[in-house]
């Protein structure tokens, strides 16, 4: 619901990565209705960006799966919920309000006027890790870019992927396939943090000319007529070498920045949220902090922990909502309203026997 250009809604999620998509689905089963926010371009947070292909084998009942099939599986749990994403941004400011509501702004100027806030943003916000060189910064959406976009938009065009992690060679081996693009790979060092098979990959494309591996380091960057035109780069051998592009990928990884939520007033211990173990309530009645954010005695920083954090703070949220009443404790095997709400048949009785 909007009321003019303020979005209303009943919890707003801050990260989307495992546990807040986790929080979002216990939030629908207790109709709340909810938005998530997140500085990536796309859900999933950590597992999802930093290691996808990588086995995680500490999930309930799944003895193994990657971090993308993790991100995939809790999307589509919560899918019956429908909340609302608002990617690529960070929440900048959360205002009280007279009517025990709070107002949220984003950096991409999106207000959510909400009656719980979820502070689900594992170690903080994560930002990819730049090039500092000068002018760089000045191309930024047009031809430098941290993720990536559309394999068909570089057809024909000269590209450069700096970085040795999964999300680089796995963005290099994407244009490569797409063909009509002139792919290089850049790294400092001729070792990568990237999985073996996807190294593998790199490296017989670039035995086959089909792409291009450069170590080196970039130290300049040089345009034409406005347009990023060349970057300048240290080679390992000691040499220059001036080379010539039309776009600039820098995927070197993410770095996690707590940024604007150290100003929203909540009680911090070594730069995490303190929270009440029995709601996951912060300092400040209605926000709440689940995941990695959060500290308590006894806190482990585990996927599986956060989800039972999750837990608890819906229901306390929930009776915030419903101002100070209880909640009834309902399961998915037999409740008729969460049938309902997830659109699944509810399972008859067994009645073979005698």
């Amino acid at each position: 619901m909007a009321t003019g250009d303020v979005i209303e809604t009943d919890a707003v999620i801050i990260g989307a990565g495992p546990v807040g998509l986790f929080q979002a689905f216990q939030l629908g089963l207790l109709e709340l209705r909810t938005h998530i926010v997140d500085a990536l371009p796309h859900p999933g947070g950590q597992p999802a960006e930093l290691y996808p292909d990588k086995p995680i084998y500490d999930i309930p009942a799944v003895p193994v799966c990657t971090g993308q099939e993790l991100t995939d599986a809790l999307l589509q749990q919560v899918r019956p919920f429908a909340p609302s994403f608002h990617l690529g941004q960070t929440v900048s400011r959360v205002e009280r309000q007279g009517n025990d509501r709070f107002l949220l702004t984003t950096s991409q100027h999106t207000s959510l006027l909400t009656r719980t806030v979820f502070i689900a943003a594992g170690v903080g916000a994560f930002e990819p890790r730049r090039l500092k060189l000068e002018g760089l910064d000045g191309f930024e959406g047009s031809q430098l870019f941290f993720f990536p976009r559309s394999p068909e938009q570089e057809t024909g065009r000269r590209v450069l992927v700096v970085g040795d992690t999964d999300s680089a060679l796995r963005w290099a081996l994407a244009l490569v396939q797409q063909g009509g693009v002139d792919v290089t790979l850049m790294h400092r060092r001729d070792v990568f943090q990237a999985g073996s098979e996807l190294e593998t990959q790199m490296r017989a494309l670039c035995a086959q000319r089909r792409m291009r591996l450069l170590i080196g380091q970039a130290t300049a960057v040089e345009s034409d007529a406005g347009r990023l035109s060349t970057v300048n780069v240290l080679r390992a051998e000691g040499d220059t070498e001036r080379l010539d592009v039309d776009s600039v990928y820098v995927m070197q990884g993410l770095s996690p920045r707590l940024g604007a939520i150290t100003q929203w007033g909540l009680a911090l211990e070594r730069k995490q949220l303190v929270v009440d173990t029995e709601t996951f309530s912060t300092s400040e009645p209605g926000i709440f902090a689940v995941g990695d954010i959060n500290t308590y005695p006894g806190k482990r920083k585990l996927i599986v922990c956060g989800f039972h954090e999750c837990v608890l703070a819906a229901y306390a949220a929930a009776s915030r909502v419903a101002s100070g009443k209880p909640v009834q404790l309902e399961y998915t095997t037999s409740s008729s309203r969460l049938h309902r709400l997830l659109g699944v048949a509810p399972v008859a009785p067994d009645n073979a026997g005698g």
